[in-house]
């Protein structure tokens, strides 16, 4: 077995294992496990930017496995995550798994 096949491996076993890392949450209807990084999130912005008048952007980073999340999206369109509507500002392929920066204005 290769080093590449066994990350492969890890990706299912370890990082989106919900004993571990894993959060199973629904993304576009189709109930999948995930990691929302907060963390990593704050580091490249704050979660939330006050727009005026009540209004806030409110940014969201998750990662997920390709090989359960299907073809990497395009940035600027609709993903429901949680029942809440986002858009994709950022679609990134790391190796297999995806990291996904999504954002919405909320009152």
């Amino acid at each position: 077995m290769s080093f590449k096949d066994i990350i492969k491996n890890d990706i299912q076993s370890i990082f989106f294992n919900p004993d571990e890392f894993g959060e199973e949450h629904v993304v576009d209807g189709k109930r999948m496990m995930i990691i929302i990084d907060n963390n990593e999130q704050i580091k490249r912005e704050k979660r939330y930017h006050s727009m005026g008048e009540g209004l806030y952007l409110k940014q969201v980073l998750f990662y997920v496995s390709e090989a359960i999340f299907g073809e990497l999206p395009k940035i600027g369109r609709q993903l429901i995550l949680d029942e809440k509507s986002y858009i994709i500002t950022d679609a990134i392929n790391e190796d297999g798994i995806f990291s996904i920066s999504l954002e919405a204005v909320n009152s």
